[in-house]
């Protein structure tokens, strides 16, 4: 198969879909690899290296979208539509309970999408964007500590204190893989933490890991309210697979927060779950509402590309390999798991949550792939 890695354009994204020693794996399976010419050097790879991986360099964005499948890290935008074809096999973050213009696009031009974001494993778990939600996650906590120094519009609040003044109150909504991380960090910087989340298993597991350094609650509004008042720094970190977050802070209780006080919404990807949320980009990653500071930044790992790039490329390969080698639709009926990350197939929108949100007809996956048959 010809797989293509074109130099990821979103507003500062400097990592990259394959790194050279996942090209090497896929080049010894059989396949052509080509790779747009500087699509690595923002995650620190040089063209050299992918030639001596075995890389076919091309010079253009469009020499590498012509392969029959693209392997990307974030989702097209507004300049890579043109290259979307009937056929091509995408695989890459899409988000697209969020993004309507980009679902329909996919469906308009009969794109074969799989997202890493609905990807499963045999446990139910979402072992492609586990990595990335590790990286948000701990990112949360700090870009939120910095963006409480008064000079970036913050309270002036250090999250750990000094002996005689009181720590920085951060409080976490949804006790996930992005939760988990948060408090992790946050913890290690000193703070007091709070995470509220929905799921006594989940909140017992957190309590038996990180002990009295965390309080747990169970989230509700009553909850919500009362620990988004009190914090210094807010950070979203709820996650339904496939839809669109919920919208659990409404614009009243960010108005009712302390000014300076600092939001961090990790959920942006999937349109926040804090209402006065909207994207931002590394080039201007905060905005003030009713004097809060907001961190939307809809691609939080991407400024620490060395680090994401490894680590999603760990956990990616082996189903690229797969499709590559055994071919997309052999690899899809073998693994529901892979199936599951089919957003779209040759126009049939295959994710309920993301035809949910969109009002679009749900066609299930396993039909299309059972009956051979494209829409």
């Amino acid at each position: 198969m010809r797989i293509g890695v074109p130099k990821e354009v979103k507003v500062r994204e400097y990592r990259v879909g394959v790194q050279p020693a996942g090209v090497r794996q896929l080049v010894a399976a059989g396949n052509r690899v080509l790779v747009e010419r500087g699509a690595g050097a923002g995650s620190g790879f040089a063209d050299a290296d992918y030639e001596r991986a075995g890389a076919e360099l091309v010079a253009s964005a469009a020499d590498a979208w012509s392969a029959e499948m693209v392997i990307k890290v974030k989702e097209p935008i507004d300049s890579e539509i043109g290259y979307l074809r009937r056929g091509l096999v995408l695989y890459t973050y899409l988000h697209l309970a969020a993004n309507e213009s980009l679902t329909r696009a996919l469906l308009e031009a009969g794109v074969r999408a799989i997202a890493y974001e609905t990807v499963r494993d045999r446990l139910g778990g979402l072992p492609l964007l586990r990595p990335m939600s590790e990286i948000a996650g701990r990112m949360a906590v700090q870009v939120g500590a910095s963006c409480l120094q008064r000079e970036n519009g913050g309270k002036g609040v250090l999250l750990s204190g000094v002996p005689g003044t009181r720590k920085g109150r951060v409080a976490i909504i949804g006790g996930g893989t992005v939760g988990a991380a948060a408090a992790r960090m946050a913890i290690g910087a000193g703070a007091e933490v709070t995470v509220l989340d929905l799921n006594a298993d989940r909140m017992a597991y957190l309590e038996d890991v990180f002990g009295s350094a965390l309080e747990t609650l169970h989230s509700n509004p009553e909850t919500i309210e009362e620990q988004a008042r009190g914090a210094d720094l807010l950070i979203g970190a709820v996650l339904v697979p496939g839809r669109a977050a919920p919208k659990l802070v409404d614009e009243d209780l960010v108005r009712a927060m302390d000014p300076g006080s600092v939001v961090v919404d990790v959920a942006v990807d999937q349109g926040g779950c804090i209402e006065t949320c909207r994207p931002t980009t590394h080039d201007e990653p905060t905005y003030l509402v009713h004097d809060v500071v907001h961190y939307c930044v809809a691609n939080m790992p991407g400024a620490v590309p060395r680090t994401s790039t490894y680590a999603l490329t760990n956990v990616t390969l082996r189903p690229a390999l797969e499709m590559a080698t055994r071919g997309v639709e052999a690899a899809l009926r073998d693994s529901p798991e892979l199936a599951a990350g089919v957003n779209v197939w040759d126009g049939a929108c295959t994710t309920r949550g993301v035809a949910d949100a969109h009002g679009i007809e749900w066609v299930a996956i396993d039909s299309l792939l059972a009956s051979g048959r494209s829409r």
